[in-house]
């Protein structure tokens, strides 16, 4: 191939990538879905929520989607709720053109370092997976959040509505005195009950389904029962509160005593891979059997077979649920 063609391909994968990056790099402020949600609240103007027109919100709830993405990520689950649980805002367009981009970005790397053809799709695929890795890495970060603010939120709530307020009012209170992520989502609920008159336990139900986390799905549980049977909510709310402490603390005591089980499987897992680089760095004939020779073929993937079972082996052993 010419020269010239593969350093106009090579510039072409490198810019690509590097918008990609920046595209995932670029979650900054508040998300669009929040905007809109102002705008319908009455909590912003359409020129303050960054231009959000009702032509925008009408062609977004169309899809948003051109219909060539649409089909793709329909083949992968329900992508978009995704993005709303990572409050990226990311689109599925974008998401596409950054999966293709680091993908053909890994190809010209492993062009331009003179790697072996069957390091190509690999390193392909591990930097395509990059987008789909940074939305589940910002949706834990997030859920992880969310999870460790919801005592001292249920807290507030039980003090509130032993005072005297109203479930919506006690949510109310919770927004105004707790951080993001939980005081973003329980003012949509809010929203949702107050202006909209969705009823609060469907309310619930949909912040449940944007964060998927079982102990607030036990409060969501014990606020459907009160509605329908009555009791002391506020009682109720002490109780799980105290659980959810309870079993913060127990993993924060199962997480130290598996600390030296999950750095073993670290460096386990890039062991091998590492001393490979470094032998084809320093001779690389040396290592040229493992893809060239039918024998060295069947021993490298048995190799990639072992390291992924040894990987799941690894993770079940270190990872406890409480």
């Amino acid at each position: 191939m010419d020269p010239i063609v593969i350093a106009a391909l090579g510039a072409v994968a490198v810019a690509v990538g590097l918008f990609a990056v920046l595209q995932l790099f670029s979650d900054m402020g508040s998300s669009k879905i929040e905007d809109r949600l102002d705008v319908l609240a009455g909590k912003k103007t359409a020129e303050e929520a960054r231009g959000v027109t009702r032509e925008d919100m009408f062609r977004e709830a169309k899809g948003g989607l051109t219909e060539a993405s649409n089909k793709v990520l329909a083949r992968f689950g329900d992508i978009n709720l995704l993005f709303v649980q990572a409050d990226s805002k990311m689109t599925p367009e974008t998401f596409l053109l950054a999966t293709v981009g680091l993908g053909a970005a890994g190809l010209g790397v492993a062009y331009v370092l003179n790697l072996p053809l069957p390091v190509y799709p690999l390193l392909a695929l591990v930097l395509g997976l990059g987008p789909l890795g940074f939305l589940l890495f910002k949706r834990k970060r997030r859920m992880g959040k969310f999870a460790s603010q919801m005592p001292d939120a249920l807290t507030t709530l039980a003090q509130a509505l032993r005072s005297g307020h109203s479930l919506p009012s006690a949510l109310n209170e919770v927004v105004n005195g707790s951080p993001q992520p939980i005081a973003g989502e329980l003012s949509i609920v809010v929203d949702q009950t107050n202006k909209l008159g969705v009823p609060i336990e469907v309310a619930l139900k949909d912040l449940y389904r944007r964060v998927p986390n079982l102990d607030f799905k036990f409060f969501a549980t014990s606020v459907a029962i009160q509605k329908q049977t009555g009791g002391d909510l506020s009682e109720v709310i002490d109780k799980i509160a105290y659980l959810i402490r309870e079993r913060f603390r127990i993993q924060g005591q199962v997480k130290a005593l598996t600390g030296e089980g999950r750095i073993s499987g670290i460096v386990l897992m890039a062991l091998p891979v590492g001393l490979f680089f470094t032998v084809y760095t320093m001779n690389p004939e040396y290592v040229e059997p493992l893809w060239t020779h039918p024998t060295g073929q069947m021993m490298s993937w048995g190799a990639l077979g072992m390291q992924i079972i040894g990987a799941f082996a690894i993770q079940k052993i270190v990872k406890i649920e409480i």
